[in-house]
């Protein structure tokens, strides 16, 4: 079976929501397994082996002041001894962002991680969706922030973990989750 690893950071605990939507549509799927970047931006040797051994990563990282965390960026520079042997060479990458504005620039995170996974020869995939920008289309509806290079999602400032991402987000979180499992699933053979 092919296996799924989310890998994330969260700051405030919204974006560990969309994390856990992004896993369960993974985990039905394939095998998937959350492991979140701790608040020193760091993961285990055990952390790193299961990475060396997924079908393919998920990177998730909130949007602050443009851009990945700190905490995802101390691991992402970490991730140079296996970039060192192409230890990621061919695995599928995607992402996914949260952020308290609709836009925040989250198009900055994400293209920051399809830069970590084309510095890793990965292969990324998108979300596949179109988004809900239609006159009737509400906040609730798949893809209403509009993301196609990675699952988008807005919690406001003031905005407990219950209270968002909201429920459009998540299952546009849960649905990407899914797509990128299936194509993991595909190139495993």
């Amino acid at each position: 079976m092919a296996k799924i690893v989310v890998l994330f950071h969260s700051g405030y605990g919204h974006t560990r929501k969309q994390a856990e939507a992004v896993l369960e549509g993974a985990s039905s799927v394939a095998e998937g397994h959350l492991m979140a970047i701790d608040a020193e931006g760091m993961l285990t040797d055990a952390d790193w082996d299961t990475l060396a051994a997924a079908d393919a990563i998920i990177f998730g990282s909130p949007t602050y002041m443009g851009m990945v965390s700190w905490q995802f960026k101390r691991m992402a520079d970490a991730s140079s001894k296996p970039w060192f042997g192409q230890a990621w060479k061919d695995k599928i990458a995607a992402g996914f962002t949260n952020s308290a504005t609709m836009n925040g620039d989250k198009g900055s995170t994400i293209q920051y991680m399809i830069t970590l996974a084309m510095q890793h020869s990965m292969v990324w995939i998108g979300t596949g969706m179109m988004p809900s920008n239609k006159k009737a289309s509400t906040r609730d509806d798949l893809n209403y922030v509009g993301g196609s290079s990675g699952a988008l999602a807005q919690s406001p400032s003031d905005a407990s973990t219950d209270e968002a991402p909201g429920k459009g987000d998540l299952e546009t979180a849960r649905q990407f989750g899914a797509r990128v499992a299936t194509y993991a699933v595909k190139t495993r053979g």
